[in-house]
């Protein structure tokens, strides 16, 4: 077979991988890949003709190699091709072994211009095979040859190489340096973007935040990306610098997300009066890409807002005024000293995007917020965040992200409210979070939706114990306690023990017993919630003895709950340590407490 035949035949197998076989029928899938299968084997029965004396194993092995490298050359790249090809047909087995062979045939020339290319593919797709197999090991090996190829090569040669399919195109149209460079970068942000996804499976997840990192920057710098897969991958990634409270990484992530993301134009919730169904589904899938997105700024701002307090806080919960000056000092040296070193090694983009970035950065802070001016501003943006995610996840057809996203809502102010120094504002935002959750605990059938009302039965009662509590200190701080204040303090005790008595009994059985053995996930949630309504129903302000008496036993009797369970089971006394102590104490108190009022109360009977 002559050079232009086999060359026209490589062509017409690749043509009809990569083209043909986009407009395969379902009821055939692989038809075009078989057929182009078919064409690399006879491809590989000719040019393995001619290589046979370079590729046997003896004692001149090495010199005809050297002499017959071109044919082997050509050969490792059919080799890999057919690995291609049975991979994506989901013969995973016989993929490995073309490109396997691929590697043993190229093992020779790995470090030159003609094959290093090839060899680096043939690695990266060995990686994603044993990926795919779940061997992580097996694929972290070969990637991580691969990538030291990749920096040997570049080290000591530098030539950009060839680029696979040249080894099957006529002198004259063969690619130039530039284009070679361009492929070769692109094939090594491939390696570098599969490692990322080893590293994370095997639990090595600075390391995998780093690779991806990396990925995306050398993505943009080479303009190899989709925007919105480009966007939602940075989006995804700034949620790992956030639970390692690196704050200024995250925000540089969203912020490049975002302007990334625009460039595929803007996002319409109307649908346009003729639509075709591949438009419409095209429009369904951007405009829940952008509320995602949306989704990972309002975990942002949360989580600089939660983690501020967690700062700032002292052991009753309220804000440390001296620790607040301390992280007003610490933060303005950081500022000074850090910022600028620790960006420059993170920036993404380009000259045409990095003002575009930088000016989404400005519009929210990445140091902790440390007064209620501050915390505001960054709930501001969250909240903004919010009603843009809102727009996509509706209640009637995203039912569950809808919640996630009210809940959010709801903890955004919760966090604020922490700032807040005036009682009666910061039991105002507790009222939203009351009015927010309620308004989708009412929608919701508990039959289908069980967990997700249990979490909001629970967050409600939480809520009005909160609002109780700041009730009950505004009142201390009184000459004297009133009616209304009185009514108040009770309604807040009543709605806080009717939805967590709500949560309670959502976890009975069919004959509304409660469990022996509370799962865990639900185990402490439940032991908080029988210690607060014992704490409730102490609060509870009322002038009459024989109520006063009836709360008193209900206190006791949900203090003796969560004792007996905590006795019975020591994973629970570990979970409610803080609580327990106070259990036993009061399960002891309250009886003589009790008798003394029923010993006044005896003359009256």
């Amino acid at each position: 077979m002559a050079e232009q035949e086999l060359q026209l035949k490589y062509s017409r197998a690749l043509n009809l991988s990569e083209v043909e076989s986009k407009q395969d029928h379902e009821s055939e899938p692989y038809r075009s890949k078989y057929a182009a299968r078919e064409l690399l084997k006879e491809l590989k029965a000719v040019v393995g003709r001619r290589a046979q004396a370079g590729d046997s194993e003896d004692e001149h092995a090495e010199e005809r190699r050297s002499q017959d490298g071109r044919w082997l050359q050509k050969l490792g790249v059919l080799e890999l091709q057919l690995g291609l090809n049975h991979a994506e047909t989901e013969e995973l087995s016989a993929g490995e072994e073309h490109l396997a062979k691929c590697v043993r045939v190229l093992e020779a020339f790995r470090s030159s211009p003609e094959a290093v290319s090839v060899f680096i593919q043939a690695e990266n797709q060995l990686g994603i095979l044993w990926a795919a197999l779940e061997e992580m090991e097996k694929a972290k090996t070969y990637l991580e040859d691969a990538e030291a190829l990749y920096n040997q090569y570049t080290k000591e040669i530098g030539t950009p190489p060839w680029d696979t399919h040249e080894h099957f195109l006529a002198e004259e149209e063969r690619l130039s340096e530039q284009e070679r460079h361009k492929r070769f970068e692109k094939v090594y942000t491939h390696t570098l973007y599969y490692l990322a996804q080893v590293y994370k499976h095997l639990d090595m997840n600075e390391k995998a935040a780093w690779y991806c990192h990396t990925t995306l920057q050398r993505q943009l710098q080479f303009s190899h990306y989709n925007p919105v897969e480009w966007a939602i991958n940075a989006a995804t990634l700034s949620q790992y610098y956030i639970t390692k409270q690196r704050y200024m990484e995250g925000r540089l992530c969203l912020a490049a997300s975002k302007v990334i993301f625009n460039q595929v134009g803007a996002v319409s919730l109307e649908s346009p009066a003729e639509e075709s169904e591949e438009e419409r589904d095209r429009r369904d899938q951007l405009q829940q890409k952008k509320a995602e997105i949306a989704r990972c700024w309002i975990k942002y701002c949360l989580n600089l807002l939660q983690d501020s307090r967690k700062l700032l806080e002292n052991d009753i919960g309220e804000l440390d005024w001296d620790r607040q000056e301390e992280l007003k000092t610490q933060l303005r040296k950081e500022e000074e000293e850090n910022e600028q070193g620790r960006k420059s090694a993170v920036l993404f983009g380009s000259s045409d995007t990095f003002d575009l970035i930088q000016s989404v950065e400005e519009k929210v802070s990445c140091t902790y917020p440390v007064d209620f001016m501050q915390a505001r501003e960054v709930f501001l943006v969250g909240q903004n965040y919010v009603q843009e995610a809102k727009e996509f996840f509706q209640l009637d057809d995203h039912v569950t992200d809808h919640i996630e996203v009210v809940q959010d809502h709801s903890a955004l102010f919760k966090a604020l409210a922490f700032f807040e120094e005036d009682y009666e504002r910061r039991c105002r935002m507790h009222k939203r979070r009351i009015d927010m959750l309620n308004a989708v605990y009412t929608e919701l059938n508990p039959h289908y939706y069980l967990l997700v009302c249990r979490q909001l039965q629970f967050e409600i009662g939480d809520t009005y114990y909160e609002m109780m509590e700041l009730k009950v200190s505004i009142a201390n701080q009184l000459d004297e306690l009133d009616s209304h204040n009185v009514k108040k303090i009770n309604h807040l005790a009543q709605s806080a023990i009717t939805y967590y008595s709500l949560f309670l009994d959502s976890l009975k059985n069919s004959d509304k017993k409660f469990p022996e053995k509370l799962e865990a996930d639900v185990m402490r949630p439940a032991l908080v919630a029988k210690f607060r309504i014992g704490w409730l129903y102490s609060k509870v302000i009322t002038s009459d003895q024989k109520l006063q008496l009836d709360n008193m036993q209900q206190s006791v009797d949900c203090y003796r709950f969560v004792v007996d369970y905590c006795n019975s089971h020591p994973e629970a006394a570990k979970a409610m340590e803080a609580e327990l102590e106070l259990c036993v104490e009061m399960a002891t108190l309250l009886p003589a407490r009790m008798e003394k009022l029923r010993s006044r109360l005896a003359p009256f009977n």
